[in-house]
């Protein structure tokens, strides 16, 4: 559960770009996929604590999960102590635009929220750039 920067952003998730960059529509692109937690008797509201939208249309979605997929965090913390949240990352990208272009800088910006949120809150995310059925 530490901010320790080599395991708060791990490329690479999934990249399906091969199967739609001819494609002459709009696409809803995951450009990043991961969870955000923290300690359950912190009673804090993630979701108020994140925006909705990053800069650049960027869509941020936060949904709790009645528990993680996982027992215990890296640092040997049990997973039931904590509340989960799957953070997605979704643009609706035009046609030939490549959404990798876009991870640099909506990380960036992502990167500043997580980083402003109050002490406890930890998180492990990765890029992703698969389209949204």
């Amino acid at each position: 559960m530490s901010r320790d920067p080599d395991q708060e952003y791990a490329p690479h998730l999934g990249d399906d770009r091969e199967l739609w960059d001819a494609s002459d529509r709009p696409r809803a692109i995951k450009l990043i996929q991961g969870y955000v937690w923290h300690p359950r008797e912190a009673g804090l509201d993630l979701a108020a604590l994140l925006p909705a939208q990053l800069e650049g249309e960027v869509h941020l979605l936060v949904d709790p999960m009645p528990a993680a997929p996982f027992a215990f965090f890296d640092d040997g913390t049990l997973s039931a102590t904590q509340q989960v949240y799957q953070l997605t990352v979704v643009k609706i990208v035009p046609p030939g635009e490549d959404p990798a272009a876009l991870l640099e800088g909506v990380a960036a910006e992502l990167q500043r929220h997580l980083d402003a949120t109050p002490e406890g809150v930890g998180w492990q995310l990765m890029e992703d750039l698969r389209e949204v059925d």
